[in-house]
Protein backbone atom coordinates (compact mmCIF):
# COMPACT_ATOMS: atom_id res chain seq x y z
CA UNK A 1 0.00 0.00 0.00
CA UNK A 2 1.25 3.48 -0.81
CA UNK A 3 1.30 5.86 2.11
CA UNK A 4 -0.48 9.14 1.41
CA UNK A 5 1.76 12.19 1.58
CA UNK A 6 1.18 14.27 4.70
CA UNK A 7 -1.51 11.92 5.98
CA UNK A 8 -1.19 8.98 8.36
CA UNK A 9 -1.93 5.57 6.86
CA UNK A 10 -4.83 5.15 9.30
CA UNK A 11 -6.49 8.29 7.91
CA UNK A 12 -6.19 6.94 4.37
CA UNK A 13 -7.68 3.60 5.50
CA UNK A 14 -10.51 5.42 7.28
CA UNK A 15 -11.25 7.41 4.12
CA UNK A 16 -11.33 4.21 2.07
CA UNK A 17 -13.75 2.64 4.54
CA UNK A 18 -16.00 5.70 4.35
CA UNK A 19 -16.02 5.50 0.54
CA UNK A 20 -16.87 1.78 0.64
CA UNK A 21 -19.69 2.38 3.11
CA UNK A 22 -21.08 5.21 0.97
CA UNK A 23 -20.96 3.04 -2.16
CA UNK A 24 -22.64 0.15 -0.35
CA UNK A 25 -25.42 2.41 0.91
CA UNK A 26 -25.85 3.96 -2.53
CA UNK A 27 -26.14 0.59 -4.28
CA UNK A 28 -28.52 -1.00 -1.75
CA UNK A 29 -32.18 -0.84 -2.76
CA UNK A 30 -34.30 1.10 -0.29
CA UNK A 31 -37.88 2.35 -0.22
CA UNK A 32 -38.23 5.99 -1.30
CA UNK A 33 -39.37 7.32 2.09
CA UNK A 34 -36.62 5.52 3.99
CA UNK A 35 -33.97 6.56 1.49
CA UNK A 36 -35.00 10.22 1.63
CA UNK A 37 -35.06 10.34 5.44
CA UNK A 38 -31.71 8.51 5.61
CA UNK A 39 -30.03 10.98 3.26
CA UNK A 40 -31.37 13.93 5.24
CA UNK A 41 -30.09 12.37 8.46
CA UNK A 42 -26.71 11.63 6.88
CA UNK A 43 -26.36 15.22 5.66
CA UNK A 44 -27.08 16.64 9.10
CA UNK A 45 -24.70 14.24 10.90
CA UNK A 46 -21.82 14.16 8.39
CA UNK A 47 -19.15 16.80 8.69
CA UNK A 48 -17.68 18.45 5.61
CA UNK A 49 -14.45 16.53 6.22
CA UNK A 50 -16.21 13.18 6.35
CA UNK A 51 -18.17 13.97 3.18
CA UNK A 52 -14.93 14.91 1.38
CA UNK A 53 -13.24 11.73 2.63
CA UNK A 54 -16.16 9.64 1.40
CA UNK A 55 -15.94 11.21 -2.06
CA UNK A 56 -12.21 10.53 -2.36
CA UNK A 57 -9.45 12.72 -3.65
CA UNK A 58 -9.93 14.58 -6.93
CA UNK A 59 -8.15 12.88 -9.82
CA UNK A 60 -6.51 14.73 -12.71
CA UNK A 61 -6.75 12.06 -15.41
CA UNK A 62 -4.96 14.19 -18.00
CA UNK A 63 -1.96 14.67 -15.71
CA UNK A 64 -1.86 10.97 -14.89
CA UNK A 65 -1.78 10.17 -18.60
CA UNK A 66 1.04 12.69 -19.21
CA UNK A 67 3.11 11.17 -16.40
CA UNK A 68 2.49 7.64 -17.72
CA UNK A 69 3.64 8.68 -21.19
CA UNK A 70 6.73 10.42 -19.81
CA UNK A 71 7.67 7.32 -17.79
CA UNK A 72 7.10 5.02 -20.78
CA UNK A 73 9.27 7.19 -23.03
CA UNK A 74 12.02 7.56 -20.40
CA UNK A 75 11.53 11.32 -20.18
CA UNK A 76 10.14 11.49 -16.64
CA UNK A 77 12.53 13.63 -14.56
CA UNK A 78 13.84 11.99 -11.39
CA UNK A 79 15.64 14.16 -8.85
CA UNK A 80 17.22 11.83 -6.23
CA UNK A 81 18.04 14.76 -3.92
CA UNK A 82 14.44 15.93 -3.92
CA UNK A 83 13.18 12.37 -3.29
CA UNK A 84 15.60 11.96 -0.39
CA UNK A 85 14.55 15.30 1.08
CA UNK A 86 10.86 14.35 0.93
CA UNK A 87 11.61 10.95 2.50
CA UNK A 88 13.36 12.70 5.38
CA UNK A 89 10.45 15.12 5.71
CA UNK A 90 8.04 12.18 5.95
CA UNK A 91 10.37 10.37 8.37
CA UNK A 92 10.42 7.32 6.10
CA UNK A 93 13.22 4.82 6.44
CA UNK A 94 15.92 5.41 3.84
CA UNK A 95 17.07 2.16 2.18
CA UNK A 96 20.77 1.36 2.55
CA UNK A 97 22.97 2.39 -0.35
CA UNK A 98 24.60 -0.29 -2.46
CA UNK A 99 28.32 -0.11 -2.97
Amino acid sequence: MIKSVGQPVSAAVDAAKLREAAQTRASAPAPQATQASASVAAETVATPASRMAAQGAPVDSARIERVKQAIASGKYPVDPDKIAEKMLDLDLPVPPTRH
